[in-house]
């Protein structure tokens, strides 16, 4: 599995974090999107590295702006990229 964070512009309530959450969850091998309104922060699970566009699109489509760059985070008790070898 894949870990990605994102940072999203724009959200405000809990009705923006389920329309980010809802468009996210649509991009092919997408099993789980956790979404933090405080921070803006939205963690993507995947079983592949994830395509930002992809993401970008999905967060444009929900109505917000995707910022920044993606964050990968290694999964604990093994491989953040699937190889073995996370440096």
């Amino acid at each position: 599995m894949t870990v990605t964070t994102f940072h999203v512009e724009g959200m405000t309530c809990g009705h923006c974090v389920n329309s980010v959450t809802e468009e996210v969850g649509k991009v092919a091998g997408v099993h789980g999107v956790e979404v933090d309104l405080a921070s803006g922060a939205v963690t993507v699970t995947t079983s592949a590295p994830l395509d930002w566009a992809l993401v970008d699109a999905a967060v444009t489509e929900a109505g917000y702006t995707l910022v920044g760059t993606a964050e990968l985070l290694p999964q604990a008790g093994g491989s953040c990229c699937g190889s073995g070898g996370c440096h």
